[in-house]
């Protein structure tokens, strides 16, 4: 792979995880989230004078990517709404990469090799290790147990695991569109210039979700958000339009398969910044696990 499209993916990395940070800050997150589409969309709509649509061609697969990706700013502020940060995220990120192999399978006629299989097995450790409440629930009996009050934090974990189950399954869901999106994408921008069609997509996906968050919240409850928290939500716009611009431009110079799974990287950066920067439990346990599901992404990407 170039060294440029590395560079490229690390830094889209970084940014992703950057503005999924402030959507998880958002107390609205599913408004927030649609503002982020919409500010996205009057930030890009300039540009497009300047570039032009991108060729007929490609339109199918620029209106299904939009469809796709709005679902998928749907489920990942349904994810976050209840859920620790270092948990969603290394999930719905990390298992994209898996359902991507899955579809190959299914869809394509592709045959799992060694590494594949190594790689699979690997990020499925490493997702019990992130999101299992049962090995949370030891970590936290083994540090506290022993303590005053570690009966009420055990009771209280008991209480919370269908409230992580549920997360996760919200997580697995955002991590299945990611990973269709990522596909058309990656073939779209083998076709066509990635500046061009990354512009019109940004453009689409706000006409798209617009109605929909219309009809369920109302024009007063959405402006009174974006009054309050619009320098958040124009943040999170920019920071996602340079991000996913950026990752377009690394599949448009290496194969997607394998910077789709570099791009990744970002789950141990998401499980990090939950523990670190937002204090939530179990951060070391998280981390680790999202170590494990890079390595086993990388794995794919490398030998699968």
């Amino acid at each position: 792979m170039p060294p440029s499209a590395l560079l490229l993916l690390f830094i889209s990395a970084l940014l992703h995880t950057s503005w999924n940070l402030l959507l998880k800050g958002a107390p609205e997150k599913y408004i927030a989230s649609w503002w982020t589409t919409v500010f996205g969309g009057l930030l890009v709509i300039p540009l497009l004078f300047v570039t032009g649509l991108p060729p007929a061609s490609v339109w199918w697969l620029l209106l299904l990517s939009a469809l796709v990706e709005a679902a998928y700013f749907i489920s990942l502020s349904y994810a976050f709404q209840d859920n620790d940060f270092s948990l969603v995220y290394p999930i719905a990120r990390g298992s994209a990469p898996a359902f991507l192999l899955l579809w190959a399978f299914v869809f394509l006629g592709e045959r799992f090799t060694a590494g594949g299989l190594v790689g699979l097995a690997l990020i499925v450790a490493g997702l019990l290790v992130i999101g299992s409440p049962a090995l949370h629930r030891t970590q936290c009996g083994a540090s506290v147990g022993g303590l005053r009050g570690g009966r009420a934090r055990k009771t209280r974990l008991a209480g919370e695991a269908p409230a992580r189950s549920a997360g996760v399954l919200m997580a697995l869901l955002t991590a299945v569109f990611i990973s269709i999106y990522t596909a058309i994408d990656g073939t779209a921008v083998k076709q066509v210039d990635p500046l061009k069609y990354a512009l019109a997509l940004f453009a689409l996906i706000p006409l798209l979700v617009t109605p929909l968050v219309m009809r369920r919240y109302g024009w007063t409850r959405l402006s009174a958000e974006v009054k309050a928290y619009w320098p958040r939500m124009a943040g999170m716009a920019l920071l996602g339009v340079v991000a996913y611009g950026l990752a377009l431009q690394a599949y448009h110079i290496a194969p997607v398969g394998y910077a789709g799974a570099i791009r990744e990287m970002s789950v141990v950066m998401g499980a990090f910044a939950g523990w670190r920067l937002l204090g939530e439990d179990f951060g070391p346990l998280r981390v680790a696990g999202a170590v494990v599901v890079f390595g086993g992404i990388v794995t794919i990407a490398v030998w699968g």
